[in-house]
């Protein structure tokens, strides 16, 4: 038995090595034991006997090869669909219903109504679990609706005033025999969706916590390389008109390469979360150190709003794309923020007087 690659999860195979041996062991065990007991019973002529012996051999061996590879298939497969067999097993299907009709035909020959559907019922079973669902309970319906016809005609026959067992009794094993079995194989199947579940989840968890590391990457960089580069520009001109205010804007490149590689470092080391209150005082410091007129209308009842940790963080993202835009995409000498809460909804507008044309269709913006 091989658990498969894709299960990390002691769980599961502690779970799937259960269900291994209890489908296959209970199949197993009602052919013996049944058939067994059958076999030993010094009433029933040697000639039915021994090619009932002969049978059982083959029916559980081919029983168990079809079972316990479908198990093992099935663990290794990725998906859902129906499980496909190795043309090699083609004998063992053939084996096993040979044997499950000589298992069938003798003991329903001696009007044993309680045994001869029980090989039946294990084939019908096994068949079930290569089949796709619309199949596969077509085969079920089937096999219990005919089940009654051959003890119900023997019994009939011999006129030993027992249709409705001969009947009724075959076609309960049948439906119970498939549920014995099909239904740990079905726990089976939800067992490994739920485990390629949970492995998808931590996956998509993972990309979603780059995404977030590079959008807030992205953002920190942006607001203080955009002002640095700004500021450095401004100071190249002023070096040789006033160097003094050269000096002091160069102080300040110097103030913002400290602030951006102190963000980056909380960025990396998943400290840092953006709340509207730093994000609106940041903006306010990034734009005027672009030269920007930064003003802010802010109602104070609004910062301290019962808002959720989540709503925060999401629109001080807002705020932080916002300056972005008017630091990157504008020629702005003039920016203001609105914020104020009305009703429970929160409102919040960024304005300035440099926005750029829009571009050309087919081109986009960085």
């Amino acid at each position: 038995m091989s658990d498969g690659p894709s299960e990390r999860g002691a769980g599961l195979r502690s779970f799937r090595r259960f269900t291994w041996w209890t489908v296959l062991g209970t199949t197993v065990c009602l052919l013996v034991v049944f058939f067994g007991e059958w076999i030993l019973d010094t009433d029933v002529p040697a000639l039915a006997r021994v090619p009932t012996a002969v049978a059982l051999v083959v029916d559980t061996v081919a029983s168990a090869v079809l079972l316990g590879g479908w198990l093992t298939l099935s663990a290794a497969a990725a998906d859902t669909r129906p499980v496909r067999p190795p043309r090699g097993w083609l004998v063992a299907a053939v084996a096993a219903v040979a044997a499950t009709v000589v298992l069938a035909a003798l003991p329903l020959a001696r009007r044993d109504y309680g045994l001869w559907a029980v090989a039946p019922a294990i084939t019908v079973a096994i068949c079930a679990t290569y089949l796709a669902p619309r199949h596969r309970r077509s085969l079920i319906v089937g096999a219990v609706l005919l089940a009654p016809l051959p003890g119900g005609a023997v019994s009939l026959a011999a006129g030993d005033g027992k249709p409705a067992y001969a009947a009724l009794f075959p076609a309960g094993l049948v439906a119970f025999t498939v549920w014995m079995v099909l239904g740990p194989l079905w726990a089976w199947n939800l067992a490994g969706r739920l485990d390629r579940a949970r492995r998808l989840e931590a996956e998509l968890a993972v990309r979603d916590e780059r995404l977030r590391f590079a959008a807030d990457l992205h953002d920190i960089q942006g607001h203080h390389l955009q002002a640095i580069a700004l500021k450095s520009e401004l100071a190249a001109r002023l070096v040789e008109l006033d160097p003094v205010r050269a000096a002091a804007e160069m102080r300040e490149v110097r103030q913002l390469s400290v602030d951006a590689l102190r963000d980056t470092r909380a960025v990396v080391r998943g400290y840092r979360r953006t709340t509207l209150d730093d994000e609106i005082a940041n903006a306010g410091r990034v734009l005027a150190a672009a030269g920007i007129d930064a003003r802010t209308a802010l109602e104070p009842a609004a910062l301290t709003a019962g808002m959720a940790d989540s709503t925060r963080h999401l629109l001080g993202l807002v705020m932080r794309e916002a300056t972005t835009n008017v630091l990157r995409h504008s020629q702005a000498r003039y920016a203001e923020v609105d914020y104020r809460v009305t009703e429970g909804h929160a409102h919040l507008r960024v304005g300035n007087d440099g926005a750029d044309e829009l571009p050309p269709p087919g081109t986009e913006r960085d």
